[in-house]
């Protein structure tokens, strides 16, 4: 029987990689302010609720600590840390090049086959975006960028990426909600599959970081910075617009 616990419907955990599955309900405990900035993890109560032990929750702890959305500290426990807006900021112009080389390589590599399963997926983007489901397009706009990543071909690169798309997930998630950010999000969408579809890698490239970019922005408005913050997003902005040498 699914147990009500902080709001959140949870069923007993039955997979394989349990503290990835442990991990994936804390963040989303974390992106619905369930728990929140300064809150400890008490453990106890969280296995009972999951139907785990403590070995995965602490597992899972560790990496959430990773990616920044922990702090484990002796004595204590685990405690929920929220990202500087500078970390965030850089997380996401990185992201923004590394994305932005998938899409020049997507759009220089993909053949009709491929080109039809991102057709597919963007049609899944236009279908969320006209209900104004945020959370059913959020789950096909991972799908979408994920492929992308597959479509550009390099191992090397999707590892790089992996290791920071964790990261950067939660506020992507965070930014979506924001005032008219769902229209911006699927108008970047169009314009880049139109890339896409005339094969124009340069194009392909520019859009996908202006599509990061705009992601961050959209972040940095919803924390009511100074102007002189703001205003750091625009010179993160002007720094993507080259390619990696």
């Amino acid at each position: 029987m699914p147990r009500d616990v902080w709001g959140l419907s949870m069923t007993t955990i039955r997979v394989a990689a349990l503290p990835q599955e442990v991990a994936k309900r804390i963040r989303e405990m974390i992106r619905k302010g369930i728990l929140k900035e300064g809150d400890r993890i008490v453990e106890n109560p969280l296995c009972r609720a999951m139907g785990v032990s403590r070995t995965p929750l602490r597992e899972a702890l560790r990496l959430l600590s990773f990616e920044g959305l922990i702090q484990l500290i002796p004595n204590k426990g685990a405690v929920v840390v929220q990202p500087s807006m500078e970390d965030i900021r850089e997380m996401f112009w990185v992201m923004s090049i590394l994305e932005g080389t998938c899409a020049r390589e997507c759009a220089k590599k993909i053949d009709e086959k491929g080109l039809k399963k991102l057709e597919k997926l963007y049609n899944k983007l236009e279908k969320h975006f006209q209900e104004k489901h945020h959370e059913k397009y959020m789950a096909a706009n991972h799908s979408y960028h994920t492929l992308v990543q597959e479509l550009a071909g390099s191992k090397v690169l999707s590892e790089v990426i992996n290791g920071l798309r964790q990261k950067i997930l939660l506020h992507r998630y965070r930014q979506i909600y924001q005032p008219n950010r769902l229209m911006t999000s699927m108008q970047e969408h169009r314009a880049l599959q139109e890339a896409f579809r005339k094969r124009d890698q340069v194009e392909a490239e520019r859009l996908m970081k202006e599509h990061l970019i705009r992601q961050c922005e959209a972040l940095e408005n919803a924390d009511h910075k100074p102007e002189g913050r703001v205003s750091r997003v625009s010179t993160c902005h002007l720094k993507t617009r080259g390619s990696i040498a």
